[in-house]
């Protein structure tokens, strides 16, 4: 019951963030399109430890800002290349392991990969991301595991 709560305050919050209208009728209308949203998927058995991560929401405060730090740097060297001819695109499909990663795990880092820009997650399977990388530096930098360690430090007990 208390996953079912979570998630209707993060919807409604969610929702508080996006609308920034906060008239009686607005909120009311708010309120109840979160409260819906969060009984559908209890309808559905779909409120559980993995839609609503919990044990997530204390390290994401950190894992967000070193991401974001990430993106920033992606997006600078990716216009860099686009707009200096002598910076080389050399494309490059690279195959990145993720070890013992639950399938939750798996998917932030795979999301984490294609939102840093250079590089985008092609596929999934058998313990491994395969990751399209626009440059070297950007191969390298999957490869050097830091992602994947971050990713892994979210869900680890403590």
């Amino acid at each position: 019951m208390f996953h079912l709560f979570y998630m209707s305050l993060l919807l409604a919050l969610f929702w508080l963030g996006l609308s920034g209208h906060y008239t009686a009728l607005l909120l009311a209308f708010g309120a109840l399109s979160a409260g819906l949203v969060a009984w559908l998927a209890w309808r559905m058995d779909m409120v559980d430890h993995e839609s609503v991560p919990l044990h997530l929401s204390r390290r994401v405060l950190t894992f967000w800002p070193w991401l974001l730090v990430e993106i920033v740097k992606s997006n600078i060297d990716v216009v860099r290349r686009v707009l200096d001819p002598r910076l080389p695109i050399e494309r490059s499909v690279i195959r990145v392991p993720t070890g013992d990663m639950s399938p939750l795990r798996e998917t932030i880092y795979a999301n984490a990969i294609t939102l840093t820009p250079g590089t985008v997650s092609l596929d999934v399977s058998n313990g491994e991301v395969i990751v399209h990388a626009l440059s070297r530096t950007a191969a390298e930098e999957v490869r050097t595991g830091e992602m994947a360690r971050r990713v892994t430090g979210l869900e680890q007990e403590g």
